[in-house]
């Protein structure tokens, strides 16, 4: 039925006669609607008695967010109903560097299932996982898209020196006494703010934990800080469960664990001192074991690395006992001598909560999440400007 003939066809100047003009013929707009709505309730009936619907899927390609080992991720824009859309990310993983088809397909089967496993969490620091599909015989993962920017690159001084230009003076030095300042080679950010990215860091890998999954690749590029100033846990292609270990495990040396080097799997525990690797270069703006390319020297490093944290911090960090002594139980080389768990590395005498505690007795806790949402905004207007792409 046409819905613009109402209305339109009639011809009002014509005077109505009742012997020649039978009112039952002339369908009234009430009751065009209703016979739209009974048959659109059909339809609305059908489709939910159904155990399966289906329709086709479209995405735009809108641009490259990353490449690594694994393969490429793209921002992309699923088409909806009435020209809408919705941003997403969608991670393609590369077949090469597989033997043959049949370890591919084993290998993505694996990550499938971990996605689902991770999917279920829906964890407030964990990356959301919307679906996993098979495009072609490749492997693509549909995640959330993460506004923000990661740890490698809010730690890069190019960053903080262009913000410097575009503010200013009095929140210039506020966000260097309060947030971030220069080290040297790289930025520091100050301890309520490391404190409170790391507390939400274990909140997120401990949801992965009770279900099993390790994450296994824990670095600044996989930590990010979206627009509202909280931080996620991205990038879960390394990640495994436990009762079912990957073929090829990938990780990055300089972040990984004393026994995952001396080819151990990955544990919670490994986790834990991944982060606390991640920890110290927060709070130190130093890129830990810089130059160390054999495996066998970066192992002795770590060995001692635990019992050196108060000559790695800052000056003005180091002097906190507790926040010493919880990096110590982080990042020891044997895993008996961490935190039991990451829950404990929260919430033990020793660990992040007391130091959040500590830190407002001191005047030196802060409203993180805002702090960094008002950074964020700022440097989101740097890095959208032509001269500093």
């Amino acid at each position: 039925m046409d819905s613009h003939w109402i209305g339109q066809d009639m011809d009002v100047t014509r005077v109505f006669n009742p012997e020649r003009d039978l009112l039952d013929d002339i369908p009234e707009p009430a009751n065009l609607v209703s016979e739209m709505s009974t048959e659109l309730a059909a339809k609305y009936e059908n489709i939910i008695t159904r155990d399966r619907v289906s329709w086709n899927q479209e995405y735009d390609l809108v641009r490259k967010l990353g490449t690594g080992g694994q393969g490429i991720v793209f921002l992309a824009r699923r088409m909806g109903a009435f020209d809408v859309s919705f941003q997403l990310a969608l991670k393609f993983f590369r077949p090469d560097g597989y033997q043959d088809l049949n370890i591919y397909r084993s290998e993505m089967a694996r990550l499938a299932a971990v996605a689902m496993d991770v999917s279920r969490i829906q964890q407030d620091h964990v990356i959301d996982i919307f679906n996993i599909v098979e495009y072609e015989g490749i492997l693509v993962l549909v995640t959330e898209w993460v506004d923000g920017f990661d740890l490698r690159q809010l730690l890069a001084p190019g960053l903080l020196a262009s913000l410097q230009k575009r503010v200013e003076p009095d929140r210039w030095e506020y966000i260097n006494d309060v947030i971030i300042t220069n080290a040297g080679f790289q930025c520091r950010l100050m301890p309520g703010v490391v404190v409170s990215i790391l507390r939400e860091c274990l909140a997120g890998l401990s949801a992965l934990h009770r279900e099993n999954v390790i994450h296994a690749d824990l670095k600044p590029a996989n930590v990010m800080i979206k627009q509202t100033g909280n931080c996620k846990i991205i990038d879960l292609g390394s990640s495994f469960s436990i009762d079912r270990k990957p073929q090829r495990p990938t990780w990055t040396l300089r972040y990984a664990p004393v026994e995952v080097l001396e080819g151990d799997s990955h544990t919670p525990l490994s986790d834990l001192a991944s982060l606390g690797y991640v920890v110290l270069e927060l709070l130190t703006g130093t890129i830990p074991f810089v130059g160390v390319n054999d495996v066998n020297e970066l192992i002795r490093c770590k060995h001692d690395m635990w019992k050196r944290i108060p000559e790695l911090l800052p000056k003005d960090v180091a002097r906190n006992g507790t926040l010493v002594e919880m990096l110590s139980k982080m990042i020891a080389p044997d895993p008996a001598d961490r935190f039991s768990s990451l829950e404990e590395a929260d919430l033990s005498q020793i660990g992040a909560s007391e130091i959040a505690r500590q830190l407002v007795k001191v005047d030196m806790d802060t409203v993180v999440s805002n702090e960094m949402r008002v950074l964020l905004r700022e440097v989101s207007e740097i890095s959208s400007t032509p001269d500093s792409q």
